[in-house]
C-alpha cells in the first residue's frame, strides 16, 4: 500500500528511518548474493515454488495425514525406484537418454554455497547475540527478552514441526515482501522504533534511574 508523499514529508523529520539488516547494501547482497538469495527473493521462481510446494507437502503428510517417517521414506524410495525403472526401460526402447542425477543435487558448488552462507549467518547471529546479551544496547536487550518469551509461549502451543514449517514460510515470504515494499516497511518500522524509544526512556527515568547504586571505587594506580 503506497504512502501519501505529503504525509511522509511532514513526518520525515520526526520519524526515524529504520534500515534493517544494515541496509547499506541491497537485500540480495545481504542474503548472500547467490542462489540462496535468488530462492528467498523469488528470482528463481520455479525453484522457490518447488521448495515451497515440497516443504508444504512434507508438513501435510506428517501433520495432517500423520504419516510415520520410516513408512514415508520407504514409500518414497519404492516409488522412486519404480519411476526410474520404467524410465530406463522406455529410454532403451525409444532411444532416449537414460535418467541422470539432477544437476542441482550433483553440483558440489551449490552445497558449498549453502553451507558457507549458513556458517557466515550463524557467526553474525552469535556475535550480535553476545553484543546484546552483554548489555551494550539496553533497548535491544529488553526487546530480545520479550521476543524470546513470546516465542516460548508460541512453542508451547505448537509442536516443533509446525514451528519449522512456519519458519520456512517466513524465510520464503518475508525477504521477498520486504524487498518489494521496502519504503513502506521502513517507514512504519521507524514509527514503531520511535514509540519504543520513548517507552524505554520513560522506563529508564522512572525505574532504572531510581535503583540505588553503590559508589564506584577508583582503581589504585601502581
Amino acid at each position: 500500500m503506497p504512502i501519501n508523499k505529503s504525509y511522509e514529508s511532514d513526518n520525515e523529520t520526526t520519524t526515524p528511518r529504520v534500515n534493517f539488516f544494515g541496509r547499506e547494501r541491497p537485500v540480495h547482497a545481504i542474503l548472500g548474493g547467490g542462489k540462496v538469495a535468488d530462492v528467498l527473493l523469488w528470482r528463481n521462481q520455479k525453484l522457490s515454488a518447488t521448495l515451497l510446494f515440497g516443504v508444504t507437502a512434507i508438513w501435510y503428510l506428517f501433520e495432517v495425514v500423520e504419516y510415520n517417517f520410516v513408512t514415508l521414506f520407504c514409500h518414497i524410495c519404492i516409488t522412486t525406484m519404480l519411476i526410474v525403472f520404467i524410465r530406463s526401460i522406455t529410454a532403451e526402447y525409444f532411444g532416449w537418454n537414460p535418467p541422470k542425477i539432477p544437476e542441482l543435487i550433483s553440483n558440489e558448488d551449490a552445497f558449498r554455497e549453502v553451507v558457507s552462507t549458513f556458517h557466515r549467518r550463524l557467526n553474525e547471529l552469535l556475535r550480535k547475540f553476545l553484543h546484546i546479551a552483554g548489555g551494550n544496547d539496553p533497548l535491544y536487550f529488553f526487546s530480545v527478552l520479550t521476543s524470546l518469551y513470546i516465542i516460548s509461549v508460541i512453542g508451547s502451543i505448537f509442536n516443533f514441526l509446525d514451528l519449522l514449517f512456519v519458519g520456512f514460510l517466513c524465510m520464503e515470504t518475508l525477504p521477498y515482501l520486504y524487498a518489494r515494499y521496502e519504503k513502506e516497511v521502513e517507514y512504519h518500522a521507524g514509527q514503531m522504533t520511535k514509540k519504543a524509544s520513548k517507552m524505554y526512556k520513560r522506563f529508564d527515568s522512572r525505574v532504572l534511574n531510581k535503583i540505588p547504586r553503590g559508589p564506584v571505587k577508583e582503581k589504585k594506580r601502581t
